[in-house]
């Protein structure tokens, strides 16, 4: 599939990480999300309904990602792929997390994961 959605930088402010300062103080958070599905019904009918509603898909993520948190980006990444799959046209997603402010012991310019899974994988 080659039809895909991107939203790029959803900003979020959470209390994610391992650290007890990170889960005291927080720290912003940057979300990218791709969705894969078929993009033939919207493209041909020129329909919202036949599309997956990126307003709606990026409220969705930044509410989860902003509630419960975990320690590992990891767990959130595949929380927020099962957010997107409750978009029912989602065939397969990939979120990926960036931590700017992340503790390192050495400078970093940034760190982030990234998680792809296919909807019959969950």
């Amino acid at each position: 599939m080659s039809d895909v959605i991107r939203l790029a930088g959803i900003t979020v402010f959470a209390h994610h990480g391992v650290f007890p300062e990170e889960r005291r103080d927080g720290q912003t958070f940057l979300i990218d999300v791709e969705v894969e599905y078929d993009m033939t019904p919207a493209a041909a009918s020129d329909d919202v309904s036949d599309a997956i509603d990126y307003g709606s898909l990026a409220a969705a993520i930044a509410k989860n990602a902003a509630s419960d948190p975990v320690d590992l980006l990891e767990t959130l990444a595949l929380r927020l792929i099962r957010v997107v799959m409750t978009f029912e046209k989602a065939l397969a997603a990939t979120v990926t997390i960036h931590k700017p402010d992340a503790p390192m012991p050495v400078p970093v310019t940034g760190s982030s994961i990234s998680l792809r899974r296919e909807r019959a994988e969950l």
